[in-house]
């Protein structure tokens, strides 16, 4: 049985995902990739064209996985949507709370990193994270809609302040290797949408 192309190179991005949310873009070599990806080492540029391109691949697979996962979340039927933006809240608590506090969101581990090394991976963080917030406004306009959320401002601002705490507030519990400020950020979540 041979394997197509596309799934050989979903391997080879799955791989790089899962090594690189615990070491960083820079400290990952290409063969260690491979490797893992159970891929002849000499096969990478018939995938990817550069170390670049191979970054910047692996951004958009990873946030189009993650929105098609926070689409689940946020469009789950029955529950208000302050119910489905807390239950968004604490699948990242739950996801950045694994190992130590390492987490597993690219954008967590590799915002800083990759902003400065690469230009395509760069718009390729700031197009997902933008469609993440674009999904919080939207459950946060439909909370005021049907009265489950009350905010002060607009909801694109909300929406914006609340992705940079918890972005904020991951990287702490990194640092910390302590849940603490996942858990502030959680209470005071609940107070800017006055749950």
């Amino acid at each position: 049985m041979t394997v197509n192309q596309g799934d050989t190179r979903r391997s080879i991005l799955d791989a790089a995902q899962r090594i690189m949310s615990r070491k960083g873009f820079a400290a990952v070599g290409i063969n260690e990739v491979l490797s893992a990806a159970g891929v002849p080492k000499g096969s990478f540029y018939h995938y990817f064209g550069s170390k670049d391109a191979f970054g910047e691949a692996m951004m958009k697979a990873y946030f189009a996985d993650y929105l098609a996962d926070m689409d689940r979340v946020l469009g789950e039927p029955g529950t208000s949507s302050a119910e489905r933006l807390m239950n968004y809240w604490r699948n990242w608590r739950e996801s950045q709370s694994v190992d130590e506090c390492q987490g597993r969101c690219l954008a967590v581990k590799l915002g800083a990193e990759v902003a400065d090394l690469s230009e395509s991976m760069r718009i390729a963080l700031k197009e997902g994270t933008t469609a993440i917030i674009d999904r919080l406004e939207r459950t946060i306009a439909d909370g005021l809609e049907d009265g489950s959320i009350v905010v002060d401002g607009a909801p694109r601002d909300t929406a914006q302040v609340l992705y940079d705490m918890w972005l904020g507030a991951s990287v702490m519990a990194k640092i910390h290797r302590d849940i603490g400020p996942l858990d502030t950020t959680t209470r005071v979540t609940r107070r800017l949408l006055n749950l």
